[in-house]
């Protein structure tokens, strides 16, 4: 019996299979990369300037539209900022108190503001600035 031919392949469909089995790029995978990454830059020079106190892009800047908006003060820094104000050292329930957040997160923000180095526990439950 006779061997049936099949239909031929094109040159182009060929190189699209190879490129596909051995993951190779094409040109339109780099330049999507490429944007990614200048998108990623933009953000992290946004970012440093946001450390020095500069006006933050916020939202979204990879589709071009900016909104300028202060720096927000982060939650550890809230709970600094009320240890601060107390020169003898304060309690965990006042910090709760004047912040209004939960156990569990104030817990969390004065274990890490203590290995920071940034308060120093004066007795159980008692917290000072360093």
């Amino acid at each position: 019996m006779a061997k049936k031919k099949g239909k031929s392949v094109s040159f182009d469909a060929m190189i699209k299979f190879f490129m596909q089995y051995y993951n190779i790029p094409t040109r339109k995978d780099i330049d999507k990369l490429m944007a990614k990454m200048d998108r990623l830059e933009k953000l992290v020079k946004m970012s440093s300037a946001a450390g020095r106190g500069r006006l933050v892009a916020v939202g979204a800047a990879s589709k071009g539209r900016l909104s300028t908006r202060r720096s927000v003060q982060t939650s550890s820094d809230t709970a600094l900022d009320i240890i601060k104000r107390f020169k003898k050292g304060v309690g965990f329930s006042e910090i709760q108190i004047r912040t209004g957040f939960e156990e569990k997160k104030l817990r969390n923000i004065i274990f890490r503001l203590h290995k920071m180095g940034k308060i120093v526990r004066i007795s159980r439950g008692i917290y000072m600035a360093a």
